[in-house]
């Protein structure tokens, strides 16, 4: 140390009382802009996570004013603007197309603005391009090209109600199939002593392998339960989401039974009992419309070998004369 204060002196001159003092200023000094340095790091991280979080990153080198960003905001003003005045409409038809949305599994508050602009894109984008691609395939004239267009357009409007109405289709199916065990667990819950809610809640966790649509639902008819909601409405809007009328008889045995004070669990070994029923006799109806939808692909393919077979010696012998 005392080496390291006489070398001090020796650069900067004086004694070694200022060498200490300018040293010590100069850690200090030193100390001091790396602080401040640290922090402004930090506070610049901070600023950038934060701004990650609210906002999504730009990509590297994309400015406010470049052609991605510029498309990205308005095509984000669109559907902002598209769901407030859809939002805001409570007509009959808005409401049944929010049913339909909900019955699809599509529970997305803005699903009805992006169905009304996926529609008209549709049309528009296949109307254009059979206006474009036509002419290259040799049709580009005549009354026959402007209705290949228009019936394009057509089909583009019509294409998001068509994927809509099969996707409803597919989950109704499902909710058919799982109704039934849906009913059996809850009759062994009630059985065992547990309360609705807490049957629900059971029943729902147990289907959701099987029936992932059914099993969602009922959890959601279990969380508004939890929410406050009461029992029947709860079931109600069950029924409303899976687009059956077993659901929505279901709804109405339960609040019947509660109104009129009879056990809850005879009701739903009554109705399960009948809902089994049901689910053989759709399977005994499709046993027996088998033959009768047998019949054309029979008509159609099987017939037709059948009489060549028969009559092809018969043509070649009275082709070639040879009646022996």
């Amino acid at each position: 140390m005392d080496a390291f204060l006489d070398l001090l002196t020796e650069i900067f001159g004086g004694d070694r009382t200022s060498a200490l003092m300018a040293l010590l200023v100069f850690l200090a000094a030193g100390t001091l802009a790396f602080s401040v340095m640290v922090m402004v790091r930090v506070r610049g991280s901070v600023k950038r996570r934060a701004s990650r979080i609210l906002i999504e990153e730009r990509p590297l080198g994309e400015s406010s004013r470049s052609l991605r960003h510029s498309s990205l905001k308005a095509v984000q003003q669109l559907i902002e603007y598209t769901t407030k005045h859809y939002s805001t409409a409570n007509d009959e038809n808005m409401k049944v197309l929010r049913r339909r949305m909900v019955q699809a599994g599509i529970y997305d508050p803005r699903a009805v603005a992006f169905f009304f602009i996926a529609r008209t894109a549709l049309a528009v984008g296949v109307a254009i391009a059979l206006f474009m691609i036509l002419p290259i395939l040799g049709a580009g004239s005549g009354s026959f090209f402007w209705l290949l267009v228009m019936a394009g357009g057509i089909g583009g409007y019509v294409g998001p109600s068509m994927y809509l109405d099969k996707r409803i289709g597919a989950r109704k199916v499902e909710h058919r199939a799982g109704f039934p065990d849906f009913m059996d667990l809850m009759v062994v819950c009630a059985d065992a002593g547990l309360s609705m809610e807490s049957a629900l809640d059971r029943v729902g966790r147990e289907l959701a392998v099987s029936y992932p649509s059914l099993g969602a639902n009922i959890h959601m008819a279990t969380l508004e339960m939890r929410a406050g909601r009461a029992l029947s409405e709860a079931l109600e809007h069950l029924g409303d989401r899976l687009g059956l009328e077993e659901a929505r008889s279901f709804a109405t045995l339960l609040q019947q039974s509660e109104e009129l004070g009879s056990s809850m669990t005879e009701a739903l070994r009554v109705y399960s009992d009948d809902m089994r029923h049901k689910r053989l006799s759709r399977a005994e109806e499709k046993a027996y419309a088998l033959p009768a939808k047998l019949s054309v692909p029979m008509m159609v393919c099987i017939f037709p070998v059948i009489f060549v077979v028969i009559l092809l010696p018969v043509i070649v012998r009275l082709y070639t004369g040879n009646f022996q």
